[in-house]
């Protein structure tokens, strides 16, 4: 398969860096259980735990602390669920209104089969929790806060919050903070030790490593109810037989991602600024969304007035720009992007809008794709949209 004319969605997934795949195919060769206690078993387990002991490393965590899954969600179900059920009989969980329904989801689940009561921290117009919000939303009764999640960066406007502060206001009141880094690793500097965070999320889709792993890294100490139960693998928190070589693509992933970052981070900071500029040149009433500096360096989400965001997501598809759209589609009818909705846009520029993230292997050429055919095919999504 022949790669897009422009691949602006890094965000979604970004394309396997070399590294990843070549420390997955090399465990691909082998065979064995990593539970198993024989010569091969064995062999198995070491490429797990020097992957455990890679991931740790580049992450500011020690081993111990890193329980694999099967990827963010599950990772997230795993911290809402198991930190609530831990926790009880405290029944609110705190959480931004900005979430990924990967952490709304699970929430939603406990409060209408759980009796848990969530509570949805309101942001600023940039997609920000504010620490005052946060210990406000505590104090109402902080003994029945059961714990906080609140993700590090957002993949839709790419907002990077104040994690470390948030962690300290839940560390004041003694509840544990769990938050979401899935779209901050590889792009900004992560440390779980000095975030203060009691449980973070990562996968490996979205640093270069493959898809159906992840890990939630916990804090020594802190251990949640298991949403799966088995063989007890993963300190009994996470049964299930590993994929040792998915685990090993991750590890060679985030080692990598985390080595580069500094740099990448300079480069896509650049060309994503480029971009922002020479849409907004291109389309003048486009509004950008989030934090204008305080972002990810590979996110620029825009509202398009008058726009239908499918519409002009396909438009941009036939010209060969591969995109995401803010909102999501149930059933065939477009949703309002609940993000945008939180910063207080309205549900037409909340319809409206698309994001376009870039990666490892993003370059100019891209943004000159776009800026080829975005003109055109903003003219044309808006007189459909008079039709």
């Amino acid at each position: 398969m022949t790669r897009p004319s422009a691949y602006l969605d890094h965000a979604a997934t970004t394309p396997m860096l070399p590294e990843a795949i070549e420390a997955m195919t090399e465990q691909l060769k082998r065979v064995g259980n990593a539970s198993s206690l024989h010569a091969a078993g064995r062999q198995v387990r070491r490429v797990v735990e020097e992957s455990r002991e890679s991931i740790a490393d580049a992450l500011g965590a020690r081993p111990s602390e890193v329980v694999f899954t099967s990827g963010g969600t599950e990772a997230d179900n795993l911290a809402i669920k198991g930190l609530y059920w831990a926790r009880g009989p405290r029944r609110r969980i705190l959480l931004s209104s900005v979430e990924h329904h990967a952490a709304l989801d699970p929430a939603a689940w406990l409060a209408e089969s759980q009796g848990a009561e969530v509570e949805l921290l309101d942001v600023d117009e940039h997609g920000r929790v504010h620490p005052d919000t946060l210990r406000a939303a505590i104090e109402r009764d902080p003994d029945d806060v059961a714990m906080i999640s609140v993700m590090w960066a957002n993949n839709e406007v790419g907002t990077v919050q104040p994690v470390h502060v948030l962690a300290a206001v839940a560390h004041d009141h003694g509840v544990p903070f769990h938050t979401d880094a899935v779209q901050a690793i590889g792009q900004l500097p992560v440390s779980f030790a000095d975030s203060g965070a009691d449980a973070l999320t990562l996968t490996g889709h979205k640093v270069g490593g493959p898809m159906g792993v992840g890990a939630l890294l916990l804090t020594r100490g802190l251990t949640p109810v298991s949403v799966q139960h088995g063989g007890g693998q993963e300190r009994d928190v996470r049964s299930g037989t590993l994929d040792a070589p998915a685990i090993a693509g991750l590890a060679a992933a985030v080692r990598t991602a985390v080595k580069e970052q500094e740099a990448l981070g300079r480069r896509l900071t650049a060309l994503r600024d480029e971009l922002i500029q020479r849409v907004r040149q291109a389309v003048p009433d486009v509004v950008l969304n989030g934090d204008p500096t305080g972002r990810l360096p590979g996110n620029a989400h825009f509202s398009f007035p008058g726009c239908e965001g499918d519409a002009l997501l396909m438009l941009l598809d036939a010209k060969g720009v591969e995109c995401s759209t803010g909102s999501a589609c149930s059933a065939g009818v477009a949703q309002p992007s609940h993000v945008l909705l939180a910063m207080g846009a309205d549900a037409a520029a909340a319809r409206g809008s698309l994001r376009f993230t870039l990666g490892h292997t993003s370059t100019a050429a891209d943004v000159d794709r776009l800026i080829e055919v975005l003109p055109a095919a903003v003219e044309r999504a808006r007189r459909a949209g008079l039709s």
